[in-house]
């Protein structure tokens, strides 16, 4: 298995206020920096905080919400019953 450096990021899991910088690499590339990543459709942060988790959840909810109401607005009444 290839690790490929251009799509891997560096994160760190701290509550500290103040961290040291990471210096991770492979082989002679750089791996930045990254205070969050999404990894199998979760997003990590590295304050272990579940917000931006939460306000993605949330957003999906609302766009199918308006999706289905713009059916239901446009449908005919075997749509609406």
């Amino acid at each position: 298995m290839e690790i490929n450096p251009n799509k891997s990021k560096a994160l760190s899991f701290t509550r500290a206020q103040v961290k040291d910088q990471l210096n991770y690499s492979l082989g002679d590339q750089k791996i930045p920096e990254a205070s969050c990543c999404k990894y199998l459709g979760i997003i990590i942060r590295s304050d272990l905080s579940l917000t931006d988790q939460v306000n993605c959840t949330v957003q999906k909810a609302w766009r199918a919400l308006h999706f289905v109401m713009r059916i239901v607005k446009k449908g005919n009444k075997n749509t609406k019953s």
